[in-house]
């Protein structure tokens, strides 16, 4: 046995792993939380209270709509984000061509129970990333918004006309992110982490651990939560074709 054969490798899941395992490897060896975080008492359970969200994008060989599910730390399933309203001329966009990144995408967080939480609306495009960040009832909570195309991806927090917030990613490949408030103090993380070899190979699924330091209110949680679909989404769809 080489010193190599000693080495964990990792992005690469472990064999027989249960969905609850894999959750909570992504959340302690690849995210690096090692402290349990509870959410407040009689609030769990809910992608709108964790302190730590695990969301992973449902791997698919041919993506015609974003679907991601949302876990606890503990691998316990809390919620999920869908794309809705998506058209067959929509979807057959996103199989032969790029210009389904010009049209109006919309999604839905949501809880457990299938109970709406958040809207998300990202307007049609041409250049930089938008998505409008709405309650259950439709009013809109606020945007975030991307500020650069090149090097660093930094987007902005905006809610009421106010700056409340800024998430900005820590190199060039965009795969971790810090999220800091309008005093400039970080308040979440974004790390991305990886399904194995096979399945980085072979789908498109993208898989994210959003660590929230502290208790924030809105609508700066709203938005931090949001954030995990956005950029995952916004960053995708400027790397297929037409830019």
């Amino acid at each position: 046995m080489t010193g190599s054969d000693n080495v964990s490798n990792p992005w690469q899941k472990p064999q027989g792993e249960t969905e609850a395992e894999r959750v909570q490897d992504q959340v302690a060896r690849q995210a690096g939380i090692g402290d349990h975080r509870e959410a407040a008492p009689g609030t769990g359970g809910s992608p709108m209270t964790e302190q730590i969200l695990v969301v992973n994008q449902k791997a698919k060989i041919i993506e015609l709509a974003n679907e991601y599910e949302v876990f606890d730390q503990d691998g316990n399933r809390i919620g999920a984000v869908a794309e809705t309203n998506q058209s067959p001329i929509k979807q057959a966009a996103r199989f032969v061509t790029s210009l389904d990144k010009f049209m109006t995408h919309t999604y839905e967080i949501r809880d457990a129970d299938g109970k709406c939480l958040l809207t998300l609306t990202r307007p049609r495009k041409f250049g930089k990333s938008k998505f409008v960040v709405g309650g259950a009832d439709g009013n809109e909570i606020g945007t975030v918004r991307q500020n650069n195309m090149f090097g660093k991806i930094r987007f902005a927090l905006d809610a009421g006309g106010q700056s409340v917030g800024t998430l900005n990613a820590e190199n060039w490949r965009a795969w971790d992110f810090n999220i800091k408030d309008s005093n400039g103090d970080e308040v979440a993380r974004i790390t991305k982490t990886f399904g194995g070899l096979a399945k980085a190979v072979f789908t498109t699924a993208d898989n994210y651990v959003v660590e929230i330091k502290a208790p924030i209110q809105d609508p700066l949680r709203s938005l931090v939560v949001a954030a995990a679909l956005c950029v995952d989404t916004a960053l995708k769809q400027d790397s297929r074709g037409l830019n």
